[in-house]
């Protein structure tokens, strides 16, 4: 039997700011892009993105992007192979400690953005 991964990016509500419909949205992927706090999200956020994720089975991914909260992480930044490795390494780092608390794992890492 043929399978499909439909996948969203999720977790991009932070601070005050409610965006997107993660909890509904989570009910129809089997897998989720969550942001990792540069680009957009919080720590709550992942969190809460990632404890529904773990209930309802679908695997979770790393979504990092450049330090852009204005931008969105859509903005061209001149950055070196140093600092974008440790962009990510300290975004994908986040994302690892909060899903093993939640019981699962971070199975893959989508770019966003500009990155």
């Amino acid at each position: 039997m043929k399978k499909v991964d439909i996948n969203s990016d999720l977790g991009e509500s932070f601070g005050s700011y409610t965006l997107g419909m993660d909890a509904e949205v989570l009910q129809y992927v089997s897998s989720a892009n969550i942001a990792c706090g540069f680009h957009t999200g919080d720590l709550l956020v992942m969190r809460r993105t990632v404890e529904k994720a773990a209930q309802l089975g679908v695997v979770v991914g790393a979504h990092p992007g450049f330090p852009d909260l204005m931008g969105f992480g859509r903005r061209y930044m001149a950055c070196s192979y140093e600092e974008i490795r440790a962009y990510v390494q300290y975004q994908l780092g986040a994302l690892q400690a909060v899903a093993a608390a939640c019981g699962t794992r971070v199975r893959h890492v989508k770019s966003h953005g500009a990155m």
